[in-house]
C-alpha cells in the first residue's frame, strides 16, 4: 500500500514518537544549529581523501599495504543471497507479561500495562504513572549470585535471552551440538544500568570505599550482552548498539547481518531497558516530555490522538533467535517468521526534533525497502508505535517488543488494537490503523521501525516463511 511509505504520513509517525509536552520543549531551541552542523565543524591535518603510502620507524622507511590483492578478498566473499536468515526463538519480559504468547494474547485483549509507579515513592513527581513490571523472577535464569548484584536492565536482558532460546527449542542437548564460535549475542540498551551507576553516585557522597565494585561494569551496556554469552559459551559476535529509541532494530539488523554474510549461523538480538528509578523518571520530567494523566492510567499512552499529553515510560526486554535457514532445518527448528532487510539513516537534523520532512525516516523506509526486495505496495502490516499505547515506551527495548509484535500477528493472522485513539491527529490516514478491536490480517510483510533521540531511524521488516 503506497499510503504506507508516502512523506506526510512518514513524517508524523515520526512526530508520534515524541510527546506533544516534548514538543513544546523542542520550541525553546536551547540548542541552535550552526554552520549546518549543531556545534560547528572544522578540519585539520591531511586534506580530505589525502592517504599516508608509509611511515617511519627508526628513521627506516615501512611500506604499509593498504589494500590486500582484490582477488583474493573477492574470491572469499560469501554469497549473502544465499543465506536467509529466519526467527527461531522469541523472549520477552514485559509489563504485559513474560511470555511470547501471554504478552500477544493482552495486546490483543486491549489490556493496558500503564499503572501507578510502586518501586520509589514518587509523590512529589508530576508524573507517578509508568509500564512498570511488577512480578519479576530470575528463579533458573540467572545464577543468585549475579541476580543480587546485576542492574534490572541486565536481569531482564539475560531472562529474556535465555526464554528466546527456550521457546526455539535450543535445549541443552542442541546447546552441546552448536559450534559456538558460530553464535553471538548482541542486545543494546538505551539507558544501561541506570541504577547501578545511581547508587555508585550516592555511595561516592559518603566515601569511595562504600562504592560497589561492580558499579563499572554492571552500568556499561555491553555488559548484559557480555555475561549472556559467557553464561551461554558463545563465542561469536559479542556487543551492545545504544542508539536510544531506535537500539533495538540496530541490533537486530546488525545481527542478522552477521548471518547474511557468513560469520554466524546463530544470533540472540534485541534490547532491554529499566529507566524506571529516580533518575529516570525525573530526567524525562525535566525535559517535560513525559504525561501526567496520573489520576487515569491506563488511558495515559495515546498514540497518535490530538489529546496526548506526553509520552508513558515503560521497562522490560525484547530478543529474538535469529538462525540461518539452513542451520534452523538441520535441527529441525519450528520457523516463526523470515527476516528480509532493513536500513539505517540519521536525520541529521536536531537531537530529539524529528526532519519537518521526514527525510531520514523516508530514506530510512526506502532503503529497507531495497535490502529487501519488497515493493512498498507489498507492505500490509506497519509497526512504529501502537504497541506503546498498552506498554508504555520501552525506550531501547521498545523494538525489540515491537518486533515480537509484528512476528505474533504473521503467526496468528491477528492484528492487535491501538487503545485510547479517540481523536485521531488530522494528519493520521485513519485507514491504515487498527482501530479498538483486534482485526484479522493476513500478513504478507511486515515493517517494523523505531526512531531515536539523535536523530536515529531504523526499520526491518518480517514475512510469513514460505
Amino acid at each position: 500500500m503506497a499510503g504506507v511509505v508516502a512523506p506526510p504520513l512518514c513524517t508524523w509517525l515520526v512526530a508520534a514518537c515524541l510527546s506533544a509536552a516534548c514538543g513544546d520543549a523542542g520550541k525553546e531551541k536551547q540548542l541552535r544549529r550552526h554552520g549546518g552542523a549543531m556545534f560547528g565543524s572544522s578540519r585539520r591535518g591531511r586534506a580530505p581523501g589525502a592517504r599516508c603510502r608509509g611511515a617511519r620507524s627508526g628513521g627506516i622507511p615501512m611500506a604499509i599495504a593498504l589494500h590486500p590483492e582484490r582477488g583474493a578478498v573477492e574470491s572469499k566473499k560469501p554469497d549473502i543471497k544465499q543465506r536467509r536468515v529466519v526467527v527461531t526463538g522469541m523472549g520477552v519480559v514485559t509489563p504485559l507479561g513474560h511470555d511470547p504468547d501471554e504478552f500477544y494474547n493482552n495486546l490483543l485483549q486491549g489490556v493496558s500495562g500503564i499503572s501507578e509507579i510502586e518501586a520509589f515513592d514518587c509523590s512529589k513527581y508530576p508524573t507517578r504513572i509508568a509500564g512498570e513490571i511488577k512480578s519479576f523472577s530470575t528463579d533458573g535464569w540467572v545464577a543468585p549470585k549475579l541476580a543480587k548484584r546485576m542492574d534490572k536492565f541486565m536481569l531482564y536482558l539475560i531472562t529474556a535471552g535465555k526464554k528466546a532460546l527456550e521457546n526455539g527449542g535450543i535445549t541443552e542437548e542442541v546447546m552441546n551440538e552448536l559450534d559456538k564460535s558460530r553464535c553471538g549475542v548482541l542486545v543494546g540498551s538505551a539507558m544501561g544500568g541506570m541504577k547501578i551507576f545511581s547508587d555508585a553516585i550516592e555511595a561516592l557522597r559518603v566515601s569511595y570505599k562504600k562504592m560497589n565494585p561492580f558499579c563499572v561494569p554492571f552500568a556499561t551496556t555491553n555488559m548484559g550482552s557480555a555475561i549472556l554469552a559467557m553464561d551461554l559459551g558463545w563465542m561469536g559476535p559479542n556487543y551492545s548498539i545504544s542508539t536510544a529509541c531506535a537500539t533495538s532494530n540496530f541490533c537486530i539488523l546488525n545481527a542478522a547481518n552477521h548471518i547474511r554474510r557468513g560469520e554466524t549461523d546463530v544470533m540472540l538480538c534485541g534490547g532491554s531497558d529499566a529507566p524506571i528509578i529516580p533518575i529516570g523518571l525525573g530526567g524525562f520530567v525535566a525535559c517535560r516530555a513525559l504525561s501526567q494523566r496520573n489520576n487515569d492510567p491506563a488511558k495515559a499512552s495515546r498514540p497518535w490522538d490530538v489529546d496526548r499529553d506526553g509520552f508513558v515510560m515503560g521497562e522490560g526486554a525484547g530478543v529474538l533467535l535469529l538462525e540461518e535457514l539452513e542451520h534452523a532445518k538441520q535441527r529441525g527448528a519450528q520457523i516463526y517468521a523470515e527476516f528480509l532487510g532493513g536500513s539505517f539513516t540519521c536525520d541529521a537534523y536536531h537531537m530529539t526534533e524529528p526532519h519537518p520532512e521526514g527525510r531520514g525516516v523516508i530514506l530510512c523506509i526506502e532503503n529497507a525497502l531495497a535490502d529487501a526486495g519488497v515493493a512498498k505496495e507489498d507492505i500490509n502490516y506497519l509497526r512504529v508505535n501502537s504497541t506503546k499505547s498498552m506498554t508504555g515506551h520501552l525506550l531501547g527495548a521498545a523494538g525489540g517488543i515491537e518486533a515480537v509484535a509484528a512476528i505474533q500477528a504473521i503467526r496468528t493472522g491477528w492484528v492487535h488494537p491501538n487503545i485510547n485513539l479517540d481523536n485521531p491527529e488530522k494528519n493520521v490516514d485513519v485507514s491504515i490503523l487498527v482501530g479498538s478491536q483486534k482485526e484479522r490480517c493476513d500478513v504478507k510483510v511486515a515493517l517494523s521501525n523505531s526512531f531515536g533521540f539523535g536523530g536515529h531511524n531504523s526499520s526491518v521488516l518480517f514475512a510469513p516463511f514460505k
